[in-house]
């Protein structure tokens, strides 16, 4: 009944002019050969635009720009490369170090989130930062792998992440994009072809923070290898212990928590009933895309689609939080 509602709620949305696809991948405890997913539904198009209108959004095929979901990838990159031997620790005596800017609290932050920043575009005048601010910190992060092993970062994720999983790399990709179709300025329906609109700002760098793209079966076989801490891609239970546990002291756990208003990531520390477990973790990229791992409710899952604007509470706090509240009724049989 949970995966009846579920697509009810998002084929209401599609009729409404909410978003025009979307697919919806997650697994439970229960996950077999014959039963690889608790939940595995689409529904509706890739795309808007006039002579794709009729192409499906599929979670096999469609690729979808993930954004900062791909931070998460990134930081298994690093803790790859550290057991490797080549980054010693997470932490060294330096002023900024790679746990400070994978846990977003080496001073940067995203300009467009922060009116100070914005300012200082301006009038070219910084103004230090000293709390939790949600940056590119993941995007330096892959630049020092990019740095130590002398490759890409795509290289390097094909060869010891992807690969090891049998996510194979498509140059024909492009062909299967699906394309943006933002809400109005006030974040109403009807959702608008923007085809056009280059997600990616004309940059080309490998950045690990906001640039990978994805079908939504792709980053799924990823999430799950984190979630059942597969030595394929981290051989050391540690480093999976240090992946999942919580970065931020008080101070910054509160600063934090005034981020959630604009952007909602987290180690969620105690549990929301009918959503998720205390200690589930969870976090987004900027199209309203979603994943969450829910350790001691046996789940996780993702939700892909491209809609601006970012992280739209009416999709992500909705449909995506109804999505995950009915993942787990799945696992418990509900």
């Amino acid at each position: 009944m949970a995966a009846e509602k579920i697509a009810r709620l998002y084929e209401t949305a599609i009729a409404e002019g909410l978003h025009p696809g979307v697919s919806l991948v997650a697994g439970d405890r229960n996950v077999t050969r014959t039963r690889q997913h608790a939940l595995f539904q689409s529904f509706g198009k890739a795309s808007q635009h006039p002579g794709r209108e009729h192409e499906p959004f599929t979670a096999g095929s469609t690729i979808a720009a993930i954004a900062s979901m791909s931070k998460l990838m990134t930081a298994v990159a690093v803790l790859k490369a550290k057991n490797a031997g080549v980054f010693q620790s997470l932490a060294a005596d330096v002023p900024i170090t790679l746990r400070m800017v994978l846990s977003c609290t080496s001073g940067h932050e995203y300009d467009w989130m922060s009116q100070d920043l914005a300012k200082w575009r301006a009038l070219r005048n910084g103004i230090p930062w000293t709390s939790f601010a949600y940056s590119g910190g993941a995007d330096w992060a892959g630049k020092a792998i990019e740095i130590v092993f002398s490759t890409t970062l795509e290289d390097f994720m094909y060869k010891h992440i992807w690969k090891l999983l049998g996510i194979e790399s498509d140059p024909d990709m492009k062909d299967r994009v699906a394309t943006l179709s933002p809400l109005t300025e006030l974040g109403e329906p009807p959702a608008k072809d923007e085809s056009n609109f280059d997600i990616l700002f004309g940059g080309t760098d490998c950045l690990g923070g906001a640039v990978i793209f994805s079908t939504a079966t792709a980053y799924y076989t990823f999430l799950s290898a984190v979630f059942d801490r597969d030595e394929r891609l981290l051989t050391r239970s540690s480093s999976y212990t240090e992946l999942f546990r919580p970065q931020l002291n008080d101070q910054l756990e509160q600063s934090f928590n005034d981020y959630l208003v604009r952007f909602a990531g987290m180690i969620c520390c105690e549990a929301q009933p009918g959503r998720f477990e205390k200690g589930t973790i969870m976090w987004g990229g900027v199209p309203c895309c979603t994943w969450f791992m829910d350790f001691e409710g046996g789940v996780r899952g993702t939700a892909i689609c491209q809609m601006p604007p970012p992280m739209h509470p009416v999709i992500v706090g909705g449909l995506h939080a109804k999505f995950q509240g009915g993942v787990l009724d799945i696992a418990g049989g509900n």
